[in-house]
């Protein structure tokens, strides 16, 4: 397969060194984050670190979906990351992506970007109720979804660690990862809602999210509340559902580690 690489404008890194950290994936750098579809390594090059997110090869079908149609998830990840910093919100800088293709067909793609120092997520905040200053830093992140909506910004996979948060000395900062699947579009009353499901089932998380979210809004927080909820366990229903239906029919499958 043919490669591909692009670096962003104002990238440390050359093309040379881009394509060696990609043929040491699999035996350098520190393992961050894996899941059934992709991998995430924290790599050093010339004593600056980065994050790579290997994406897996897709199926036959999305190999020429891919290759003629639509662009890659490296390839997304890296273009919406550089429109959110032009729009002014925070995500880890780009640096470039990598993409291998053959004439008919595409295969593994990279997406590389600067590593960020952040202090914790907003899993965080539902595994430690507790948590100091959790109200605020709910509060804080309602406004940051709400200036995300403003903007015309709607983030598909707004979920728990989806957003790295770093305490500064007048407040917080908010920043997005795992980009590939995001729209910019006007968002309608329901959208804007619907967008908070992922983040969390706890009750008393909602109760504070919808009450900021109705006064940024001026809409009745009985009613920003009450369709949070429904969006919410709706979304937890389908994925229970999902699981269920994961572990009944593929229960062969097993997550390499």
């Amino acid at each position: 397969m043919g490669i591909t690489i692009v670096l962003a404008d104002n990238s440390k890194l050359n093309k040379e060194k881009v394509l060696k950290s990609i043929d040491n994936f699999d035996h350098e750098g520190k393992l961050i984050g894996y899941g059934s579809r992709n991998k995430i390594k924290k790599i050093t090059i010339d004593n600056a670190e980065y994050n790579i997110k290997s994406f897996k090869n897709p199926n036959v079908v999305n190999q020429i979906v891919y290759r003629f149609f639509r662009k890659s998830k490296a390839e997304r990840s890296f273009l919406y990351a550089k429109r959110l910093l032009k729009m002014g919100v925070l995500t880890p800088t780009p640096v470039a992506f990598v993409e291998y293709k053959s004439i008919f067909t595409f295969g593994r793609s990279y997406y590389i970007s600067e590593q960020l120092k952040y202090d914790f997520t907003i899993r965080k905040l539902i595994d430690e109720p507790k948590y100091e200053d959790y109200e605020n830093i709910l509060r804080q992140f309602t406004q940051f979804t709400y200036d995300l909506h403003e903007k015309g910004i709607h983030f598909l996979d707004h979920s728990p660690g989806n957003t790295l948060i770093k305490k500064t000395n007048s407040g917080y900062e908010f920043y997005l990862v795992d980009l590939n699947r995001m729209d910019f579009k006007t968002l309608n009353y329901q959208e804007r809602l619907a967008n908070f499901a992922r983040l969390s089932p706890k009750d008393y998380m909602l109760d504070i999210i919808s009450d900021e979210y109705a006064k940024l809004m001026n809409k009745p927080s009985d009613e920003v509340r009450e369709r949070m909820y429904f969006y919410s366990q709706k979304f937890s229903s389908g994925f229970k559902k999902k699981e269920a239906f994961k572990k009944k029919y593929f229960f062969w499958r097993k997550k390499k580690r």
